[in-house]
């Protein structure tokens, strides 16, 4: 008979550790962690720590040497090394020596949990590390779907990578992928690497897409496929991968209105690699160890018009919140959880009103009603809102259903009051879209309200499917 041993669960607390306590924590190095850093110290917050997985910072953008960031903050187009070294080099004006105030950089650091009350657990070269923080926010970005995420049949040979990781071998590494490539879903980086492939000497034979559009920006169909004369194939998708060692061909097959293979519809296109372009998922596993409550649509953190999750004092921001099209907008937005996070500290250590800097926010703000994606709408962030929030500035960012024209979406109250409208000549599920709501706009309409929604309210439709539930 075996004899189990039973062996104590390793105490991680700041009793058997090295313990560190700071002001706010900010978890990802990347572009949306540096801006709301960057602000936090702009607004007052002395003792910030980020923690970095990679051995530098920088995110995913050290290896987009393609350009067009910065149109939006900047007014020039950027490639991303060149977009994350105007951050870096603030965050490096800032940074000072261990005891000093500042920003603190921690690379190579895996934060394996964090806890309700903020203390968190990492991974650093030095060894585990518990850190107690004022405020955490969360800035971890987003990963890639694999192929076992959208479950394609056939063989397991080599050839099938995800863009991004062609991305990272490409431009970072020099490792061509292949040399005949199809590409699965038109997400913006697919299409990019369509175009960096044939840069390089590949031949990308086919862009392949299961819905009846690009599920990218339309400007990256035109500069990325259109000019190079890369086939799309809308409402395709590959039904089957062939080869032993290496990919040798796809089959692709056209699907119907419920995305499922119609028969007679199988191409074979030979090829030596696919890559996958099919989606991204906000990096949350360490948010739901924080008891972090999700929204099942969007992947990421339930947040108030503060970004502040549904656990007091942990904020979140970026692709770890909900996936951008731009990165300027997950700046702008990470500032703002900056600012909020900073409010935060402020009042639990100072116990004073914030002040017009911080957008009038309370930690102790009330019960918050609803904002919900109403008919035609994806979704809605932030997903509530306090009362305490209507008096400031209010910035809603959502998503279309599907393509139209000559679009009016509003913000209306449970009672059906239009609160705010606008109207579009085009919208695209691939293009965020933002309400910026000025202060005391929502403020009358919320003493009688029981939730708010985003809808569409007119609309021709380029599919089925705008301007319905």
């Amino acid at each position: 008979m075996t004899e189990f041993i039973d062996t104590p669960v390793p105490d991680f607390s700041c009793t058997s550790i090295p313990c560190t306590t700071v002001d706010l924590v900010v978890i990802g190095g990347g572009p949306a962690g540096m801006a709301a850093a960057i602000e936090s110290h702009k607004q007052g917050i002395q003792n910030i720590l980020i923690l970095e997985r990679e051995p530098s910072l920088g995110g995913i953008l050290n290896q987009c040497i393609h350009d067009g960031f910065g149109l939006e903050i900047f007014r020039e187009a950027l490639t991303g090394p060149e977009y994350m070294r105007r951050f870096i080099t603030r965050i490096e004006e800032n940074e000072r020596g261990e005891n000093e105030n500042g920003i603190h950089t921690l690379t190579d650091c895996m934060v394996l949990e964090i806890t309700p009350d903020r203390e968190i657990i990492a991974s650093t070269p030095g060894g585990l590390r518990t850190i107690r923080a004022g405020a955490i926010i969360l800035a971890m970005g987003c990963r890639e779907r694999s192929r076992g995420a959208i479950r394609i049949p056939g063989t397991r040979p080599a050839g099938v990578y995800t863009a991004g990781t062609a991305q990272h071998f490409i431009n970072l590494k020099n490792l061509m992928v292949g040399g005949r490539i199809v590409i699965l879903g038109s997400g913006d980086i697919g299409m990019i690497m369509a175009r960096r492939l044939t840069l390089e000497g590949a031949e990308v034979l086919a862009v392949v897409e299961i819905l009846p559009h690009s599920s990218g920006l339309q400007r990256n169909v035109v500069q990325c496929l259109q000019d190079y004369d890369i086939p799309l194939h809308l409402s395709h998708t590959v039904t089957n991968i062939i080869g032993k060692d290496r990919v040798e061909a796809v089959e692709i097959s056209k699907v119907d209105t419920n995305f499922q293979p119609i028969d007679g519809t199988r191409q074979i296109i030979e090829c030596d690699t696919l890559l996958l372009s099919v989606g991204l998922i906000p990096e949350n596993e360490l948010s739901r160890t924080a008891g972090v409550e999700l929204d099942p649509v969007t992947g990421g953190a339930i947040v108030d018009e503060a970004l502040q999750t549904s656990v007091p004092g942990i904020f979140a921001c970026g692709n770890v919140l909900h996936v951008h099209d731009v990165v300027d907008w997950a700046t702008l937005e990470a500032e703002r959880a900056g600012r909020s996070a900073a409010c935060h500290i402020l009042h639990r250590s100072l116990d004073q009103e914030a002040n017009g800097s911080c957008d009038h926010y309370s930690s102790d703000a009330p019960a918050s009603l609803p904002i919900l994606a109403g008919p035609g709408i994806h979704y809605v962030v932030p997903q509530r809102i306090a009362q305490s929030g209507t008096m400031a500035e209010v910035i809603l960012s959502f998503r279309v259903r599907q393509p139209g024209r000559d679009v009016a979406i509003a913000l209306v109250t449970s009672s059906g009051e239009a609160i705010h409208e606008k109207s579009f000549k085009r919208v695209n599920p691939a293009e965020m879209i933002q309400f910026k709501l000025k202060p005391g706009l929502m403020n009358s309409s919320y003493q009688n309200a029981t939730s708010f929604r985003v809808m569409i309210r007119k609309g021709d439709r380029d599919d089925p499917g705008v301007g319905e539930q």
